[in-house]
């Protein structure tokens, strides 16, 4: 081993400072190194806690952690490499719940789809805590469980978890409690697909406690959703909805209930598909009745007889209406009766009809198109049964 030597100095033999700072190479090493690492530990600590709800009787930090550290390192959930996934664990005896950290915030994304694992018997509720802060959370790792967890190895299904967690997550209280997953899904799924949907239940008995959560697969349905939602009659319920994580200028607010007003037809479901009924269904927004969405939008006031019989104006008008139409989404054809030559009754002559690919493509063109200014006109959008589109039949 090498020495050195400072100016005017005795030579310095680098192994005098291991017995004065056993813990690093360097004084100034050691000394550095855990300041930051404790401003890391907390900077992360939102994103690294898991809740863990709905605890057997006899459970306790050890037995907690000893769980939950075997079941991590069994579906190879430990990405930080080997050791203990689980660092600390604060329970409250009282409620029956634990707050559990991990080491890494990708550790605490792949503890979310433990959701449901028995521990002792009884069913556990795993989510994120109230301080889970997703936008800061979205810079420091992985947000959602890795796809390769071996779930089976622990009794749990892939994809069971029920993924309505993120920014875009929305609140839905005030629930009838016989109503069930599927009467709830339907009702929200009016919106658009769900990316997840988590209606909460009495760990006990398994009855629904009246609220949930939902995440939509298009963020854009989000807050139209929520507007036209909230304050909806259930029955001797009013529904409570609203983004659980985030929250939007009252100006934006203003925007988006003003268009659920213009639009709340299509933020309603199918109320009757597949048999099942939501009875006593009013709206608090516009009092209007539900309508069931299609695929296919029919525009009225738009285009006259006169200028479908030129070929020029119906092939340009044929070409806005693709242009217009197309902003909303994926166009499965157009539609535009066009008046005979002899002059004969023409059905569906004075309309168009944009078919799109889905429902959540087809809502967003009623809502941007109905009411619209056209020609002097005020153009009227509503949904057109399918079935009768696609035998041509265009008069309704």
């Amino acid at each position: 081993m090498t020495s050195c030597q400072l100016p005017g100095g005795p030579p310095i033999n680098p192994e005098m400072f291991s017995s004065m700072f056993p813990f690093g190479s360097t004084p100034f090493g050691a000394l550095q190194l855990m300041p930051a690492q404790s401003m890391t530990q907390q900077a992360t600590r939102h994103a690294r806690r898991v809740y863990v709800g709905g605890l057997p009787p006899l459970a306790n930090e050890q037995t907690i952690a000893t769980y939950f550290g075997g079941v991590m390192a069994a579906i190879g959930g430990n990405t930080a490499g080997p050791g203990d996934a689980v660092v600390n664990v604060y329970i409250n005896q009282e409620k029956k719940f634990a707050f559990v950290e991990m080491r890494t915030v990708e550790e605490a994304s792949n503890a979310m789809a433990l959701d449901g694992i028995i521990f002792d018997g009884v069913s556990c509720r795993v989510r994120r805590p109230t301080d889970y802060n997703p936008s800061l959370a979205a810079a420091l790792g992985p947000s959602q469980p890795s796809p390769l967890l071996n779930l089976a190895a622990v009794g749990l299904t892939l994809g069971a978890t029920s993924g309505a967690e993120g920014p875009d997550r929305v609140f839905v209280g005030g629930l009838p409690y016989y109503f069930t997953d599927a009467q709830i899904r339907e009702l929200l799924e009016s919106f658009g697909s769900l990316r997840g949907f988590d209606l909460v239940k009495d760990r006990d008995t398994g009855n629904s406690k009246g609220y949930g959560f939902c995440v939509y697969q298009d963020p854009a349905v989000t807050d139209i959703a929520c507007a036209a939602l909230n304050g909806l009659k259930m029955g001797d319920k009013t529904l409570t909805v609203r983004r659980a994580t985030a929250s939007i200028g009252q100006a934006n607010q203003d925007n988006i209930l003003q268009q659920a007003q213009q639009h709340v037809a299509m933020q309603k479901m199918v109320l009757q598909a597949g048999g099942l009924s939501f009875p006593g269904i009013g709206n608090t927004v516009t009092g209007e009745a539900l309508e069931v969405p299609t695929k296919v939008v029919c525009l009225t006031e738009v285009v006259t007889a006169d200028e479908l019989r030129d070929d020029g104006e119906y092939e340009e008008i044929l070409e806005d209406m693709k242009d217009e139409g197309g902003k909303f989404g994926s166009l499965v054809s157009i539609i535009i009766p066009r008046p005979n030559a002899n002059a004969e009754q023409t059905p569906g002559v004075g309309k168009v009809f944009l078919e799109y690919v889905d429902t959540t493509s087809s809502a967003k063109a009623k809502l941007a198109l109905d009411g619209r200014k056209f020609g002097g006109n005020e153009v009227k959008a509503v949904y057109y049964p399918e079935d009768k589109f696609s035998v041509g039949h265009y008069e309704a």
